[in-house]
């Protein structure tokens, strides 16, 4: 299922939604998320909020925002930083996780050193999204986790219905323009998103970290892997639509992965994001399934030259990253009709401008410059 480019080709959408589920066993452990991991089913119900952000001192509040399609998904807001007195005047910046994570990759390192923390310490509003069948956001009006329709979606889904309806809530809560920021998977659905002009007139500017639409060039050991191997034809013929890669069973299908050519499944975190065949399309129902969707055989692709061109642009990436690889970077750049201000870092990997402790220098400070020269804000870090 390698297209003939290279690029992944249009695997069935059970892939990705099946391995997702891996952040219930977590690739990487850090004190904050080791935490996480180990806390009780009861302390488990308290949300992000109280289990992470509260007891660092940072005032945090949860909120339920309900898609199009009945999911509810898990946002937080942290109005003010660990010391602040009065709440934040800056605007409002919401941070979009990767896949295989949640909203608490944005605080995964020392207050000092995550980007959560810092955004909220310096002034902003900040607001974090939690995707559908993510560990704080598997929650649905109708089905239960356990219901093999919880998880009959794809990527597009979640830039069409959840992120759609974040945003949505966040800017009426605030009533101004949003500053977004997307890791990965993030920058995906953002960039599908901004597409769409109900969305991105919301959007004051977008910073994207590891942007991804196209993967004609992925190296990530484990994708290629999976995906040589048919793993979602597996899962789906044996009956499984929730994976745990904590169970023994989930613990046997990554070994058929990962061992068998002796793959670094240290780095799964940059690992699977499904896309078409050298395309970045809507979902392939197949022929009969297009037409009836969207009326032509093939899925419509998303256009990136119709994203406005007054939208500012970060991007940051890395020459080490196997999955948003340098040319494919460089050919999103090219859809674009306006010039991203652009961060490259020779030997960064894709999960290391997020867990990296050197992100803070190597990254933020030039990433919180641009969002605050979109806003007209003084910068003092």
């Amino acid at each position: 299922m390698v297209g003939p480019s290279g690029a992944l080709a249009a695997a069935p959408r059970h892939l990705l939604n099946l391995l997702l589920c891996f952040l219930a066993g977590g690739a990487r452990a850090s004190p904050a998320t080791d935490a996480l991991r180990h806390a009780s089913p009861r302390a488990a119900a308290g949300g992000l909020c109280q289990q992470l952000l509260l007891p660092q001192g940072y005032p945090c509040t949860e909120h339920t925002v309900k898609t199009d399609d009945g999911f509810l998904l898990s946002v937080q807001h942290i109005p003010r930083g660990k010391n602040g007195v009065t709440d934040n005047a800056g605007p409002p910046v919401f941070l979009q996780h990767g896949l295989f994570q949640g909203g608490d990759t944005w605080f995964i390192n020392s207050n000092e050193q995550s980007l959560g923390y810092i955004l909220a310490d310096n002034g902003f509003d900040v607001w974090i999204g939690n995707v559908r069948g993510t560990r704080w956001s598997k929650g649905h009006s109708t089905l239960s986790v356990h219901d093999k329709l919880f998880w009959d979606w794809s990527w597009q889904d979640l830039a069409e219905y959840d992120l759609s309806a974040m945003l949505s809530y966040v800017y009426t809560v605030t009533q101004t323009k949003i500053l977004y920021v997307g890791h990965s998977q993030g920058t995906i659905m953002g960039l599908a998103a901004f597409t769409n002009p109900e969305i991105v007139k919301m959007i004051g500017s977008a910073a994207l970290l590891c942007p991804i639409s196209y993967l004609d060039h992925v190296s990530a050991s484990f994708v290629l892997r999976a995906v040589a191997m048919h793993l979602d034809q597996m899962l789906i013929t044996m009956g499984i639509h929730q994976l745990n890669f904590r169970s023994e069973m989930g613990v046997q299908i990554l070994d058929s992965v990962c061992d068998a050519e002796r793959l670094d499944c240290d780095s799964m975190l940059s690992s699977i994001t499904v896309i078409r065949k050298g395309t970045f399309a809507k979902y392939d129902y197949g022929w009969v399934g297009n037409i009836g969707r969207y009326g032509q055989l093939h899925p419509p692709p998303f256009d990136l030259s119709s994203i406005p061109e007054s939208l500012p642009i970060w991007m940051g990436y890395g020459g080490l990253d196997a999955l948003a690889d340098v040319t494919d970077v460089e050919r999103t750049i090219k859809q674009l009709r306006s010039t991203p201000e652009l961060l490259y870092i020779g030997d960064y990997g894709h999960i290391d401008f997020i867990m990296s402790v050197r992100a803070k220098d190597d990254v933020y400070v030039d990433l919180m410059r641009f969002l605050r020269a979109q806003q007209g804000m003084h910068s003092s870090y």
